[in-house]
């Protein structure tokens, strides 16, 4: 028999008056796994994470955490999932041990139960020396570690990471990679929402690109990246002035997408499937007068595949994440 789905998404909507944030989402999430929601703020990744915690009740469609309706049984759920943000939930007037003791309590762990687990922890999360600080003493990153670790106290077998390196140093980004990994190698569920393409391929068994409160595409990176095209293009001109007339020159070249342009930098993308198309390019754009700076194939990368499907980059979209 096939493993029932760790998370199971079906239909999810969910509105804010006139806003629709969720429209439709249908999402499966295998046991065991890393599974990345990729895509801009806005494009409703937290809000499905906020349906998922039980903190929002869908408008329509279900949603269950092994096997558990996440507005049915919702105590049920709370008790399967850690949760943890962009932006830290941990009580700065606490220490660092006070923080993490606590939220064991909340899991109806014993004080000593929670004691423990807390050492090993703070431990695992290189947080002992400042256990007995205040957290308000803690720099942005140790505060971040504080509470993915946190969330880890009682165990939960599903983990919900709602963008948790945004704005993070690159250090401590791949420390909690790291984290995330060793987590996946346990056996927990990992659902991370990012906006990092190469977090998303570091990571993730699976990649959904979320656009508009659905998914828009989903599959293996490499799969993902198939759907492209064999290769990338990339074309920039000497004058960016010129990019739209190169565009239009190429356009017949791509394979199934119009070019990608770039007018302020001058650089044109395009999926192809024909390894000479590079030559062609270059012969082009020569005979109309239009000076090249740089011409090279790539193999395409997420960040190509969201462009393919939105029409603009992952970092790209409004300041306020839904």
């Amino acid at each position: 028999m096939t493993p029932a789905p760790a998370i199971l998404a079906e239909g999810v909507r969910r509105t804010f008056g006139e806003v629709v944030a969720l429209d439709g989402l249908d999402l499966e999430v295998d046991v065991g796994t890393v599974f990345g929601l990729l895509g801009p703020n806005g494009a409703g990744k937290t809000t499905l994470v906020r349906v998922l915690a039980t903190l929002l009740r869908p408008t329509a469609g279900r949603a269950r955490v092994l096997g558990h309706d996440v507005v049915a049984e919702p105590l049920a759920v709370r008790r399967r999932i850690g949760l943890a943000g962009q932006f830290a939930a941990v009580d700065e007037e606490l220490t660092g041990r006070e923080n993490v003791e606590m939220v064991g309590r909340l899991y109806r762990l014993s004080g000593a139960e929670a004691r423990a687990r807390a050492r090993e922890i703070l431990e695992r999360f290189g947080l002992a020396d400042a256990a007995d600080r205040r957290v308000s003493t803690y720099s942005g990153g140790m505060r971040r570690r504080l509470d993915l670790g946190a969330s880890l106290i009682g165990r939960p077998p599903v983990i919900l990471l709602d963008e948790p390196t945004t704005g993070l140093d690159p250090r401590t980004r791949q420390e909690l990679w790291s984290t995330i990994d060793e987590l996946r190698r346990e056996g927990t569920t990992v659902l991370l929402t990012t906006q990092y393409l190469e977090e998303a391929d570091r990571l993730a068994q699976r990649i959904a690109v979320v656009d508009h409160g659905r998914i828009a595409a989903e599959g293996t990176a490499a799969e993902l990246k198939a759907t492209v095209g064999i290769e990338m293009l990339v074309v920039r001109v000497a004058n960016a002035a010129n990019a739209a007339a190169a565009a239009a020159s190429l356009a017949d070249l791509a394979a199934g997408e119009v070019p990608l342009v770039d007018t302020a930098t001058g650089e044109i993308r395009l999926a192809v499937s024909d390894a000479n198309a590079s030559a062609e390019a270059v012969r082009r754009l020569d005979s109309r007068g239009l000076p090249i700076a740089a011409v090279e194939l790539q193999q395409p990368s997420l960040d190509d595949v969201f462009l393919t499907l939105t029409g603009r980059r992952a970092e790209d979209g409004v300041q306020q994440a839904a």
